[in-house]
């Protein structure tokens, strides 16, 4: 697997080692042993994954900015195995020097990357292509008390995301509403 580092400390990119000929593509989508080696080179901690979720999103589709808080932070590894989407993930660690910076990478069936974001992130992403269908390892149990999201188009954040001019954006009901940035750093202080 090749390991890529972002501008953002602890975020990461994977791309599995795909095998293809004739018959199609074989790859290995998740090794626990390699997924350490790689975090232990960046002297990071190695997380355990305990929950797996599977989502379905039509072309246009944002999801997120969603985060939980302590005490069941999540780190998430997430991938596309159908169709395209935007992912982003916002630096919310207060004592982070990237705190409230973002960085965006689009994930697809065709690229077969995977992206790690670990717990101190708020994560969301847009579904590129009609049928997206998103796969994600969380470190931490869904706990709604504990849930939380961000504006997704907050002008603070800036987030670019790649909207095209066909592209008709739609949310649920609770990420409308969710707070801005400011909110968050207002938490922190």
């Amino acid at each position: 697997m090749n390991i890529i580092d972002t501008p953002i400390k602890d975020l990461l990119i994977i791309e599995p080692h795909v095998f293809e000929d004739e018959r199609g593509w074989f790859m290995e989508s998740f090794n626990q042993q390699l997924f350490e080696e790689a975090l232990n080179k960046r002297h990071l901690h190695s997380p355990e994954f305990v929950q797996d979720n599977h989502s379905l999103s039509h072309k246009g589709i944002i999801r997120g900015l969603h985060y939980q808080i302590s005490p069941h932070e999540q780190g998430k590894l997430v991938r596309v195995v159908q169709g395209r989407a935007w992912d982003v993930a916002v630096d919310i660690r207060p004592d982070s020097i990237t705190f409230g910076q973002w960085y965006g990478v689009e994930l697809s069936a065709v690229n077969h990357r995977q992206f790690w974001i670990p717990a101190g992130f708020a994560h969301g992403f847009l579904a590129l292509e009609d049928d997206t269908q998103f796969l994600y390892k969380t470190t931490d149990f869904y706990f709604k008390e504990c849930e939380r999201n961000l504006r997704w188009n907050d002008p603070e954040l800036a987030i670019s995301w790649p909207i095209s001019s066909d592209m008709v954006v739609s949310c649920s009901h609770k990420d409308a509403q969710a707070h801005d940035f400011a909110h968050l750093k207002n938490c922190y202080s």
